[in-house]
């Protein structure tokens, strides 16, 4: 199976599991490095919903958890006809690791597109100032 097509179906997969009893909106999410490895995250709610996590944060969470600090490609199902992008915060969350990350959006075909289209000029690093240790 073609690798875009695999990390689909895995964001399809991952999205089965999500836990979305508020608002019945299920997303799965699939997120591939460079070496092949896949990490799989879906939403989960909450009845505080400022602490709701959406699938894309829990894919990117787990990878980082595990040591894995470069990808290549995110591939996120929201079980709609339509293309659901991320949403903003995710958007920022991923571009910490690079705005060339390679989008994939279910949808029938699906749609590619790359972080940076999606969030162009985000803050990241190097918006920052160095740490003082290095001014000095």
């Amino acid at each position: 199976m073609d690798p875009d097509r695999a990390l689909l179906e895995a964001a399809r997969a991952a999205r089965e599991r999500a836990y979305a009893p508020y608002s019945r909106f299920r997303v799965g999410a699939a997120l591939r490095t460079p070496g092949g490895r896949v990490y799989r995250g879906c939403n989960v709610e909450n009845a505080s919903f400022g602490l709701t996590i959406c699938a894309e944060r829990v894919a990117l969470q787990t990878a980082v958890a595990e040591g894995e600090r470069a990808f290549e490609a995110v591939a996120i199902d929201a079980g709609q006809a339509a293309p659901t992008p991320p949403c903003g915060a995710c958007r920022q969350v991923l571009a910490e690791f690079g705005v060339d990350l390679r989008v994939l959006l279910a949808a029938d075909p699906p749609v590619v597109l790359r972080l940076g289209d999606l969030l162009p000029r985000s803050f990241g690093p190097g918006d920052l100032p160095p740490p003082a240790e290095a001014r000095s």
